[in-house]
């Protein structure tokens, strides 16, 4: 009697930490990324009162099975359903950030590194994506000189530094001359020429202008005598840089072409080498010649100053047909993609961050710079970690170590999402079914108790 006195205590001892546990869940049904635990009850010792015997052929008797008498049960093993993923809940916040798979985010104290699901990130007053909830730094991976993310060991990132708050200008290094030169065009005949104009940046972001003046070369020559240019001949040359004052930056040394254009205006020789001559094809409109080279496209335009870049110029978008005399051809800076038309220093604008963990900058002159990578963390039982509370955990002997470095979220087919988080994974039919049977648990338990104690009166009564 006495024994099930105390298998009755075992049974109410559990499940009264069952009931902690359930208890624990329910409480935090709407904790970000919590993760649900359950319990599993075992049996402890028996007491052997006869042990098992074997068959006895020289007697002809059979076996018998010991005689055992349990004295309870405790708890097993608390588990945390850890790979279970929680609900999604949209925040619109960008630095709120759900994991897919079975890595977890880095962060650390300054001291140690822990571990987390809990996405609900933002930046402090120094520029660090930490927690918003403790302060702890998110760690991951830093960009090198280059702009490539350098995978060593994880260190906080601080995505807005004073160095990423602004974007370096680039100088301009390429423009494009397209649309339709027609050869009867007023302007184009006459000696001032056909004005196009096109913006460029030096390589410190100050803004200019720059004017050019389109000449009709047809019945020109380039020297004294010599025979005259055709028709689809033409000349660019450049007048003038100015800048954002208006004033002129042309130095003595000017500006050059890739190839010098000479030309006799009927009394002298003249050599530019701030002109280039064009030719199109007289029969197709098409372009066929630059600098004087058959089939060229693009020409260099090379500036007396080292704060101005070489610039690449391209005349393959622009063709010669007749229009009625109205010319649509003109000058723009970089290529048909953008790329080379030079930017002035811009301001960080916005973060961004990428399925996989990148993070970007936007900035006002259209630059996107890559920040920084979130480094993630995977364990090969994750559920071995040690829950820390405050949303984090902390690696154990059975669950894996981490080895300092981390892994790209998409190594293992996991991503990253922006604007929302993952909610608590916990069933409330589940806790609450859980609940009823776990009660139900500790009144037989404690009925147990009650009906030893009744026999125990007997017994004490027979003396009576």
């Amino acid at each position: 009697m006495m024994r099930s006195l105390y298998s009755g205590v075992s049974g109410l001892r559990t499940h009264q930490t069952k009931m902690d546990v359930i208890g624990n869940n329910i409480a935090n049904v709407n904790t970000v990324a919590y993760k649900a635990q359950t319990v599993t009850f075992q049996d402890v010792m028996y007491q052997t009162t006869q042990a098992a015997s074997g068959a006895n052929a020289a007697t002809g008797t059979g076996g018998t099975n010991a005689k055992q008498i349990g004295l309870g049960v405790t708890t097993g093993a608390i588990s945390n359903t850890i790979t279970t993923p929680g609900a999604t809940q949209t925040t619109n916040n960008p630095f709120d950030i759900k994991l897919t798979g079975d890595s977890f985010f880095v962060v650390n104290d300054g001291s140690q590194n822990y571990f987390t699901k809990a996405g609900n990130f933002t930046i402090d007053s120094a520029g660090n994506l930490v927690m918003s909830t403790t302060g702890y730094n998110v760690m991951g991976w830093q960009v090198d000189d280059t702009g490539t993310i350098r995978q060593a060991e994880v260190s906080p990132l601080k995505v807005m530094s004073t160095e990423n708050l602004t974007s370096d200008p680039e100088a301009t290094t390429i423009s494009r001359f397209s649309g339709v030169v027609d050869k009867e065009n007023a302007d184009v005949n006459k000696a001032t020429g056909y004005t196009t104009q096109f913006t460029l940046y030096d390589a410190l972001g100050y803004k200019y202008q720059a004017s050019f003046s389109l000449h009709n070369a047809e019945n020109l020559s380039a020297t004294s005598g010599g025979p005259t240019y055709g028709e689809g001949y033409f000349y660019l040359k450049l007048e003038d840089i100015k800048d954002e004052s208006k004033n002129s930056v042309l130095t003595s040394s000017g500006a050059t072409f890739g190839g010098a254009v000479t030309l006799w205006d009927g009394t002298t020789d003249v050599s530019d080498t701030s002109a280039i001559l064009v030719q199109y094809d007289a029969s197709t409109g098409t372009l066929s010649a630059v600098d004087g080279t058959a089939g060229a496209t693009t020409s260099t335009i090379t500036f007396g100053q080292a704060k101005f870049s070489t610039i690449t110029m391209d005349f393959s978008g622009s063709e010669m047909k007749g229009n009625s005399g109205v010319m649509t051809a003109g000058m723009a800076p970089g290529d048909e993609k953008g790329n080379g038309e030079g930017k002035k220093i811009g301001k960080m604008s916005g973060i961004t961050i990428d399925k996989n963990g990148k993070i970007y900058g936007t900035y006002t002159n259209g630059n996107n710079e890559l920040l920084g990578q979130i480094a993630v963390a995977e364990f090969t039982n994750p559920s071995g970690l040690s829950k820390e509370g405050e949303n984090l955990y902390a690696e154990t002997l059975n669950s894996g170590t981490f080895d300092g470095i981390g892994l790209d979220v998409s190594a293992n087919s996991g991503s990253m999402a922006t604007g929302v988080l993952e909610m608590s994974n916990v069933d409330l039919s589940s806790e609450f079914t859980e609940m009823i049977t776990t009660q139900r648990g500790f009144q037989a338990n404690s009925r147990i108790i009650t009906v030893s104690d009744t026999l125990i009166e007997e017994l004490v009564n027979l003396k009576r």
